[in-house]
């Protein structure tokens, strides 16, 4: 009994779904059988009348360039922000960097954006697992370099790497100064 009367509402509701949108489209399509004469007179009257003027674009006035008075340098001049202290001594503290050396991958990263992620033991060798910016890992061992200040890792362990980087002094030389990078645990 219960079966028939869903049937029953199902069928109902079916009719009522064709019903209704017919009856809604031939409502909405006796609307459009209006006269449009009204609308025609409306545009003939504005065809004819003239088209009002344009205002034509102002004058453009020439730039005049003004002349500081008993002034030789130029105020807009970027070299008078540089210091004038001049250094005659260079220290050089016997601090090479290797310009021959191909450089390695990873030294086209900043260093605070490369991560240790972990270890891996190879043949005796302990490699760390480094990760880019982009989400890659690479592997390093000791000796490879990375950073963009000439970065060499001197030791790997399992949970940092120690590093020695070459930068500059401010002198004309340079200096070496010891990092670490600790396991990222993320």
């Amino acid at each position: 009994m219960i079966n028939k009367l869903n049937k029953s509402k199902n069928y109902h509701f079916k009719k009522a779904a064709i019903i209704l949108p017919l009856c809604v489209s031939s409502l909405m399509l006796t609307g459009c059988n209006v006269s449009k004469a009204d609308l025609d007179t409306y545009f003939a009257e504005q065809r004819g009348k003239p088209a009002a003027p344009i205002v034509p674009i102002p004058e453009v006035k020439p730039y005049l360039r003004y002349i500081y008075p008993e002034h030789e340098k130029d105020p807009f001049d970027a070299a008078m922000l540089a210091p004038n202290t001049v250094r005659e001594e260079i220290i050089d503290n016997g601090i090479n960097i290797d310009t021959t050396r191909v450089p390695e991958f990873l030294e086209g990263f900043p260093l605070d954006s490369l991560r240790m992620v972990g270890t891996v033991k190879k043949d005796n060798t302990l490699w760390a697992l480094v990760k880019i910016p982009e989400g890659a890992v690479q592997t390093v061992k000791a000796g490879n370099y990375l950073g963009q200040n000439y970065g060499k890792i001197m030791n790997i362990s399992e949970v940092k790497m120690d590093m020695v980087e070459t930068v500059s002094n401010g002198l004309g030389g340079y200096k070496e100064r010891d990092i670490s990078i600790a396991l990222n645990q993320e």
